[in-house]
């Protein structure tokens, strides 16, 4: 006779996934530790996904996902650029995974991201893109801004603040946060009225 379902077990599978993650490191982390620590069997996580690269996936999704919410919370639906950058950093640095993700991420996140080739990094950048577009028909952004060039340069800082812990030395939270700051002073001079 099949086992029950576990109720919630894909959540139970995220929640443990990320507190393994940030105990751990993702490459030290197993997908039998990550059933043993939501209680279910090793079978059942496959049931959900396809392996441990697609459950972090979905951790870190979900955890883009909280900041989002949380932005949209404090700003509504159509934040100035600042805002925008400023809410995110607030957020980030209330996320214990995001936040470690940025402070250390080849001890957390491990060699996922850098295995990464699907496609989605560049989605992210056209969104990014449109966005800029149309906060700048609407006068959010000066007219005389490339919105293409813009969310390069934004890229471009987020990704390397993901890689400065490593390549620069540890940071700790202080410095990451008034990086975030300085990034949110930094758009804030591309607004419009």
């Amino acid at each position: 006779m099949p086992r029950p379902r576990v109720p919630d077990r894909r959540e139970r599978i995220l929640d443990a996934t990320e507190a393994l993650v940030l105990s751990h490191g993702f490459d030290a982390m197993s997908v039998a530790a990550i059933a043993d620590r939501a209680g279910v069997g090793k079978g059942a996580v496959y049931l959900e996904f396809s392996g441990k690269h697609d459950i972090l996936d979905a951790v870190l999704q979900r955890g883009n996902a909280r900041m989002a919410e949380r932005v949209r919370r404090e700003y509504g639906d159509d934040p100035r650029l600042s805002e925008a950058c400023r809410a995110t950093a607030r957020a980030l640095l209330d996320d214990p995974l995001m936040t470690a993700a940025f402070l250390d991420d080849q001890g957390v996140l491990g060699a996922h991201v850098l295995e990464v080739t699907d496609g989605r990094y560049r989605a992210r950048h056209e969104r990014v893109i449109a966005w800029f577009r149309d906060l700048q028909e609407r006068g959010r952004i000066v007219a005389d801004v490339d919105p293409q060039a813009l969310a390069l340069a934004l890229s471009s800082t987020t990704i390397g603040l993901l890689s400065a812990a490593r390549l620069l030395g540890p940071l700790d939270r202080a410095q990451l946060e008034s990086a975030i700051e300085t990034i949110g002073r930094m758009a804030a001079t591309f607004e419009g009225d």
